[in-house]
C-alpha cells in the first residue's frame, strides 16, 4: 500500500511534513510505503538529511505549490504541476491508496471534485473530524466546512457517510447517530433540521438517535454528529480552543489531551471515490504522522467501496 504526501502543504512545510513522513514510515513498516509529493531542490536535501529512513520514503517532483491565500479553483485548475495536483492524479491513476495535506483546505475539496470526483448519488461529499467521548476514544462529526448551507437530503446523507466511516474505520458496531439541534423534542428547531430529522429516523442505513444539544457533543448519546459545515467548523474551532485553554492553565487530562488536532491529524473527505485526508494548516510533525496512519487505515478499511455499495442501492 502506498499513501501519499503533499510536502510543500502547511505552515511548517516541508521541514514538519518530511519529519511527520519519517514518523509514520516508521509506524506502518511493513504495510504501507509513504510517498512525498514536492519541489525537488526543498524536499530532496531533507531526505538526504535522514539517512536510509529518508531514502526509504518515495519522492515524485512537483514543481509549483498552491499557497494558503490562493482562490482555491483558479490556483487548482493552472496549477496543474502543484502538489496538490500531482497528488489527485496518482489517487485518480491507482498509483497511491490515500492522499493527505495540509495544505490549502479549497484547492483539497476542489481536486476532489474535479478529478476523484464524488461517489454517484452522493449530493455533496462532507469534510468530517473528530470528536473526543468519555467512553470511548473518539465519535465523528459532519460536516466541518465544506458546506456552509445545507439541505434536508444532505443532512442525511451526512449521517449515512458518518455512520459507515465510525463502523469499518473506527470499529464501532451499529453506531449511534444525531443530529444537532436546539432540544431534544422531535418538533424543536429550523426548517431544515425538522426536515432532515423527518428523513433520518425512517432511513434503514442508519442507526438514528434523534436530535441532540450542543451538551451531548462529549457524552455517549451519539457517535455520529451531523450538522451543516457552518456549525460544524464552530464546534471544531471551539473544541480545539478548550485544548489550547488547558495548555495555558497547565492542566492535564487524558481525556481533554484528545482535543489536540495533533491527536487525529487530519480530517477525511467522504463522499468521494478514493482517499483524501485534509491536515490543520499548523500541522506539527506527529498531527503529518497521524495524518498518514489515519489514510492508511481508511485504505485498509475499504471505506470507499462501503460508501459506493450504499449510495447504490
Amino acid at each position: 500500500m502506498k499513501i501519499a504526501l503533499d510536502a510543500m502543504g502547511g505552515d511548517f512545510a516541508p521541514q514538519a511534513a518530511v519529519a511527520g513522513a519519517l514518523q509514520a514510515a516508521e509506524q506502518l513498516a511493513g504495510r504501507a510505503t509513504i510517498v512525498l509529493i514536492g519541489q525537488e531542490d526543498a524536499v530532496r536535501p531533507l531526505l538526504q538529511a535522514a539517512g536510509p529512513a529518508g531514502a526509504a520514503l518515495e519522492f515524485v517532483p512537483a514543481t509549483q505549490i498552491i499557497d494558503m491565500g490562493e482562490h482555491p479553483a483558479r490556483a487548482f485548475q493552472q496549477k496543474q504541476d502543484s502538489s496538490i495536483a500531482v497528488g489527485y492524479k496518482m489517487l485518480l491513476a491507482g498509483e497511491v491508496d490515500a492522499f493527505c495535506s495540509a495544505g490549502n483546505t479549497g484547492a483539497m475539496l476542489v481536486g476532489a471534485m474535479l478529478t476523484v470526483k464524488a461517489v454517484p448519488g452522493v449530493i455533496r461529499p462532507a469534510i468530517a473530524n473528530f470528536v473526543p467521548k468519555l467512553r470511548q476514544t473518539f465519535g465523528i462529526l459532519l460536516d466541518v466546512g465544506a458546506n456552509a448551507e445545507c439541505k434536508p437530503e444532505m443532512l442525511e446523507q451526512f449521517g449515512e457517510l458518518g455512520s459507515l466511516y465510525a463502523q469499518y474505520v473506527l470499529g464501532i458496531e451499529n453506531p449511534k447517530v444525531g443530529l444537532v439541534n436546539l432540544g431534544e423534542e422531535e418538533g424543536k428547531g429550523t426548517p431544515l433540521t425538522q426536515a432532515a430529522h423527518q428523513l433520518m429516523k425512517v432511513n434503514p442505513h442508519m442507526h438514528f438517535v434523534g436530535n441532540l444539544e450542543g451538551r451531548d457533543m462529549f457524552n455517549d448519546k451519539a457517535d455520529v454528529i451531523v450538522c451543516d459545515g457552518f456549525t460544524g467548523n464552530i464546534l471544531l474551532k471551539m473544541a480545539e480552543s478548550i485544548y489550547e485553554v488547558m495548555e495555558e492553565k497547565q492542566l492535564h487530562d487524558p481525556f481533554f489531551d484528545k482535543f489536540n488536532y495533533e491527536a487525529v491529524g487530519g480530517s477525511p473527505i467522504l463522499g468521494i471515490n478514493d482517499n483524501a485526508i485534509i491536515g490543520h494548516g499548523r500541522s506539527t510533525p506527529r498531527a503529518i504522522g497521524n495524518m498518514l496512519v489515519q489514510g492508511f487505515n481508511m485504505a485498509e478499511s475499504g471505506i470507499v467501496d462501503q460508501i459506493k455499495a450504499t449510495f447504490k442501492t
